[in-house]
């Protein structure tokens, strides 16, 4: 009786496991998942900010919930295609960008 027992749970972790492996088609986040969507958002956004022609101190304010890490290696790779490419930045349509983030000192002006 205890060998059929045993053999009944090898069955039945044997049918379980491959369930288990396709947990990423299930949409269950894994902490390196999350993690990675982060750092690409942050990239993302920081290469915005820069196309945007704004500084990264002000990139920190407005998106203090990205990795500021992230953000400044998307701002870097922006600057340096930028340069490479002689592109312009493009003037944001918006109005104060700090008076938006609930700062009270007016924003720098693009140069």
């Amino acid at each position: 009786m205890r060998v059929l027992s045993r053999l009944r749970l090898v069955a039945l972790l044997a049918a379980v496991a491959p369930l288990l492996a396709g947990c990423d088609l299930l949409g269950i986040d894994t902490p390196a998942k999350v993690a990675e969507r982060r750092a690409a958002e942050g990239r993302a956004i920081g290469a915005a900010c820069r196309h945007a022609g704004r500084a990264i101190e002000d990139c920190y304010v407005l998106n203090r919930r990205a990795d500021k890490a992230a953000m400044f290696a998307g701002w870097r790779e922006m600057n340096d295609y930028m340069r490479e490419n002689q592109i312009d930045a493009v003037v944001p349509q918006l109005g104060n960008p700090a008076a938006a983030a609930g700062d009270e000192r007016p924003a720098r002006q693009p140069s």
